[in-house]
């Protein structure tokens, strides 16, 4: 399964539908608090973070998926221009930090690898 953090309905569609196409299980919350809700019930093989989502506190949500057993792969996407934000995730622990510009490029080639296990 694969959580999605997002309040954005139009590229929500477009991550769920990818997923879905290349049959994977995608589940969406709007906000932190609401996917780590969800992961904690059914922990996801990989967890994708839209980083502009309002109040994300990005140390404290990542510390939190981590602490999931096993542990979800953490991709976060943001906008290009917010470098202090990406540097934050990437610092938070997420497994791939990236601008939003290149998650879309990468979604439907890269998604399958993003839902394996990290290497130790």
């Amino acid at each position: 399964m694969i959580l999605l953090l997002s309040d954005d309905l139009i590229f929500t569609s477009r991550v769920a539908g990818t997923g879905r196409d290349l049959g994977f299980s995608i589940r969406v919350a709007k906000t932190a608090d609401s996917l780590l809700e969800i992961a904690r019930e059914t922990p996801p093989a990989c967890a994708i973070v839209d980083l502009s989502n309002p109040g994300l506190k990005i140390s404290k949500f990542v510390a939190a998926l981590k602490q999931l057993s096993p542990a979800p792969n953490i991709v976060a996407y943001g906008s290009h221009v917010d470098t202090a934000t990406l540097k934050a995730a990437r610092e938070a622990g997420c497994d791939l930090v990236m601008p939003r510009s290149q998650f879309v490029e990468l979604l439907s080639k890269n998604l399958a690898s993003w839902m394996q296990p990290a290497a130790e």
